[in-house]
């Protein structure tokens, strides 16, 4: 089954962060995908640009509004993502205990609804 981990944090840990804890996270970051993929289980995975890049779209009566930013203010954002493939609930879980920003930040662990066409 598929499960989305959604890497939420506060933006500014990261750009806090010296380049050598940088480097540290990245590095782990590193690992952390290659056992995903080296298990089978990596279908995808990016990293989002910040926060002040995006922008909301929302339709009422047929108009299109779009504001800057996300819907809602909140300290934690979502920073990226790993789409990954497991037996169940429990494993996608377990991998996105071991997501290096989970130490500090949070992870959402969402099934996917697979629609038939």
């Amino acid at each position: 089954m598929r499960y989305l981990l959604m890497i939420y944090g506060e933006e500014s840990i990261d750009d806090n962060m010296s380049e050598a804890e940088m480097g540290q996270l990245m590095e782990a970051y590193g690992s952390f995908e290659a056992e995903l993929e080296a298990a089978g289980a990596l279908v995808g995975s990016d990293r989002l640009h910040p926060v002040a890049s995006a922008s909301t779209v929302r339709v009422r009566d047929g108009k299109t509004m779009i504001t800057d930013g996300p819907f809602a203010e909140t300290k934690e954002a979502l920073g990226g993502y790993y789409l990954i493939d497991v037996a169940d609930l429990d494993a996608a879980n377990a991998w996105a205990a071991k997501i290096p920003s989970a130490a500090y930040g949070s992870v959402e662990v969402r099934p996917i609804w697979v629609m038939e066409h």
